[in-house]
């Protein structure tokens, strides 16, 4: 199987799992739940609480993550060659961004998670499957030899926007995307905090993204 294909392939499942989780929350198919406070998920029901829906869907990291990989493979799929430093610094945002969805997820979320129905599949794979596949693909086929060490830092720019964002809305709307973001029960202190600790976590996971793509490209060589 040809790389093209490969990158074919995993992008489609990136394109319908954000797809489905779309369906799912924008048209309201969730299972009925309580939501907690100052979570997402306070809109009314049927077309008077889309834009609302809508809004959530693309406030939540997980998404944009799962967007962003979906975008950069379907940019491989098309061109596997392709290079660049706009380029670059976006494959290395895919693979740190979805890696910090997965070990968040994981670490944090998960044990409080009761996925229902459809639910499930678009659980796993926005969160386990997507990004194992993700860093798989990249470790077996690639490309090689993009990432510089200054890209590590530049990928920060998507996640530290993303975050200001949520943290603006979630002091106008009281509402927040996940709890260890909610500054209205924990304190703004405590959620910058949390905020800091991810943002390492990312600066821990592009450092090692960039010093395996420097050995796997030496071996190559």
């Amino acid at each position: 199987m040809t790389k093209s294909r490969i990158f074919a392939i995993t992008a489609a499942i990136s394109w319908f799992a954000v797809g489905l989780g779309f369906v799912l929350n924008v048209f309201n198919v969730y299972p009925e739940a309580v939501v907690e406070p100052f979570a997402y998920g306070n809109n009314p029901e049927g077309i008077e609480g889309l834009v609302g829906r809508t809004i959530d869907f693309f406030s939540y990291f997980t998404y944009l993550s799962n967007i962003i990989v979906a975008i950069v493979l379907t940019m491989l799929a098309r061109n596997v060659n392709r290079h660049g430093a706009v380029f670059a610094t976006l494959r290395m945002d895919s693979l740190v961004m979805i890696s910090v969805t997965g070990l968040v997820y994981y670490l944090l979320l998960a044990a409080d998670a009761n996925p229902q129905g459809l639910q499930i599949v678009s659980n796993a794979l926005l969160h386990y499957i997507i990004p194992i596949l993700t860093v798989v693909v990249w470790l077996l086929i690639g490309p090689r030899g993009l990432f510089r060490l200054w890209m590590v830092f530049a990928a920060l720019i998507i996640p530290i926007l993303w975050a200001v964002y949520a943290m603006v809305r979630g002091a106008i709307i009281d509402a927040y995307p996940y709890g260890f973001l909610n500054a209205q029960e924990l304190g703004l202190g405590t959620a910058i905090t949390n905020i800091c600790g991810v943002a390492i976590l990312g600066i821990v996971l592009g450092l090692i993204y960039w010093a395996i793509d420097r050995l796997l490209s030496r071996r190559r060589s």
